[in-house]
């Protein structure tokens, strides 16, 4: 057959399977449900962004070292897989492969280029089973550009879901981000705690840290009972109003930890690194098991 009679001829299938609707892999946007599992997922990409910097920062401090190699390697991998599934879809995450060529190019041109050397020193970490002086000024230095261009890639979901997933509902969109932030946050001030530890450009970080632990806090009482500067509704949803006050609770535990490393001058001990290392992980359990009753009722 003459190549051009043979394009022209498959041309033709294509345009006739599309206008039929049988070409469903593009003519079909994510469902809510599955908008859902997205902004949960890339949101949950910054918390991982964050935890392995912490995980990184304990190894660095010789605190429970073989362990936290083995998070390392499990956080890791798991922020290479859900990046790879938001990109072209993963059925084991539950999620759909992503067709807005301005997240592709967020992906793309943005994440991976910062992704790929982070990972990097990240697998020599691993390989080495110490933190080198050039290996964590990396770490350091990557991290919030890597948190930075993952934040920016949910915020395009997010505009995507309320024109189209989550139209009916766009503040449950807002609220997924949000919620799902929180546990980005707990891993940031932990994060931000360590390099105060670890005697890391003290009073930067002891900024940032107020600015880090003030926002969970002012994110979960909105969360609970809203905030318009947040775009935060608030919720009257029995069972989530549990659950966030069961992080209420564990908040309050754990901010008389980081707020006093905020704010003033003295050393940090053993105890009190060993104490932070302990209770952020319930805080972020918790937080994520919020995250998921949001989305759960995108799914409704």
């Amino acid at each position: 057959m003459n190549p051009f009679k043979l394009i022209r001829t498959v041309l033709m299938v294509y345009c006739f399977l599309f206008a039929t609707g049988n070409y469903t892999a593009m003519a079909n946007e994510p469902s809510a449900a599955e908008y859902g599992v997205v902004i949960n997922l890339s949101g949950k990409q910054r918390m991982l962004s964050q935890k392995m910097s912490k995980e990184v920062l304990l190894i660095h401090l010789n605190h429970e070292k073989q362990r936290q190699l083995t998070s390392l390697k499990a956080t890791a991998a798991l922020f290479d897989k859900t990046l790879t599934g938001l990109r072209d879809g993963d059925e084991s995450l539950g999620l759909p492969p992503t067709s807005s060529r301005r997240i592709l190019r967020q992906i793309d041109q943005k994440i991976h280029p910062v992704w790929n050397p982070f990972y990097s020193h990240i697998k020599g970490i691993l390989d080495t089973k110490n933190v080198s002086p050039d290996q964590l000024e990396a770490i350091v230095r990557l991290n919030p550009v890597l948190l930075s261009e993952m934040n920016k890639c949910v915020k395009l979901y997010e505009k995507e879901a309320a024109k189209t997933g989550l139209k009916s509902d766009p503040a449950l969109a807002v609220t997924i981000n949000l919620s799902g932030k929180q546990r980005m946050l707990s891993q940031k001030m932990s994060k931000e705690f360590l390099l105060i530890a670890s005697r890391y450009q003290v009073e930067e970080n002891r900024l940032n840290l107020q600015e880090t632990y003030g926002l969970f806090e002012r994110t979960l009482k909105g969360l609970l009972d809203g905030d318009p500067t947040l775009d935060l509704t608030g919720t009257k949803d029995p069972a989530i109003q549990t659950q966030l006050k069961k992080i209420q609770t564990l908040w309050e535990a754990f901010k008389p930890l980081v707020e006093p490393a905020a704010q003033t001058k003295q050393d940090i001990t053993a105890d009190q690194i060993a104490r932070v290392a302990e209770l952020n992980l319930p805080l972020l359990t918790e937080m994520n098991t919020a995250v998921k009753m949001y989305e759960r009722l995108a799914s409704n």
